[in-house]
């Protein structure tokens, strides 16, 4: 039987046999139960991801159980990961409810505050077998609560990487080459040659944010250049929202949750199917 796990050993694999694992951020039963079964048939690696605001709706402990049990029902590996959490403490109670892989966001602060925000996160979550994903850079857009300017992004610099990953021991590192949370005004420009030095300066696994709505043959050159988690979020609630609104519309007088939930789980499941397929991530167990 299988059980929840943390990332370390899955984005090892990933980074040596040049894939990536994706990490589908979901919000309800529904949402675990679609990425956990394309996973399952798909045969690929699963991160299941969720934002604070996420465990405030749907609460840890049914979270943590929920994933529990998709874990049990399959045989590829399962992780349940904190995305852009910003307390340290609301991190370090998801880690004693079971969540095995977290990521601190800490990419606002400046450098040598990010470093200290993060290796206290470290130093905590290794003593449980803990992963730590931390950001250097920040990418524009929405990501739940977190709200990033325009001008205020940044990119993540090749040689503050490699300075950062030696001063806190984190385990993957989100970057930010040009991608955005949510959804692109134009076509997304990703900065590939900086992926390529980062690369070269750093040894962990590097982390994809902002992959919804960015076109696959980038996201495949990304995954070809180092890129070993790729974040998939608003590429799952825009079909699955509308597959909701589309029955309604046809089924106005619809009350049972279980009828017109299917057509947004369906809609969802096609996404999930075609993003590990373009991770590459498909019959690796």
């Amino acid at each position: 039987m299988n059980t929840i796990l943390s990332t370390r050993q899955m984005l090892r694999d990933a980074q040596k046999y040049k894939y990536a694992v994706p990490a589908f951020n979901i919000h309800n039963m529904e949402t675990m139960q679609v990425v956990a079964d394309v996973a399952k048939t798909m045969r690929s690696p699963l991160i299941i991801a969720v934002t604070p605001s996420t465990l405030d709706y749907a609460r840890t402990e049914y979270i943590v159980a929920m994933a529990a049990a998709a874990a049990a029902d399959m045989d590829t590996p399962v992780a349940i990961h904190l995305d852009h959490f910003e307390d340290s403490d609301k991190i370090k109670q998801a880690i004693q409810a079971g969540f095995r892989s977290c990521m601190i966001d800490a990419s606002k602060e400046l450098f040598e505050k990010n470093i200290e925000m993060v290796k206290e996160v470290v130093a905590y979550a290794h003593r449980y077998d803990v992963t730590v994903e931390a950001e250097l850079g920040k990418l524009v857009g929405v990501e739940d609560d977190l709200v990033v300017a325009e001008k205020e992004a940044a990119y993540t610099n090749p040689a503050d990487a490699m300075r950062f990953v030696e001063a806190t021991d984190i385990d993957s590192l989100a970057v930010a080459i040009g991608t955005a949370h949510g959804l692109y005004k134009g076509k997304p420009k990703l900065d590939f040659d900086r992926l390529r030095e980062i690369r070269e300066k750093v040894e962990i696994p590097l982390v994809l944010h902002g992959a919804s709505d960015v076109p696959d043959e980038l996201v495949e050159k990304a995954i070809s250049l180092g890129i070993c988690k790729v974040n998939i979020a608003t590429d799952l609630k825009i079909p699955f929202s509308n597959a909701l609104k589309q029955f309604f519309a046809e089924n106005p007088t619809a009350s049972d949750p279980r009828k017109y939930m299917t057509p947004g789980k369906e809609a969802m499941r096609k996404i999930v199917e075609h993003k590990i397929l373009v991770c590459k991530s498909q019959n690796r167990y």
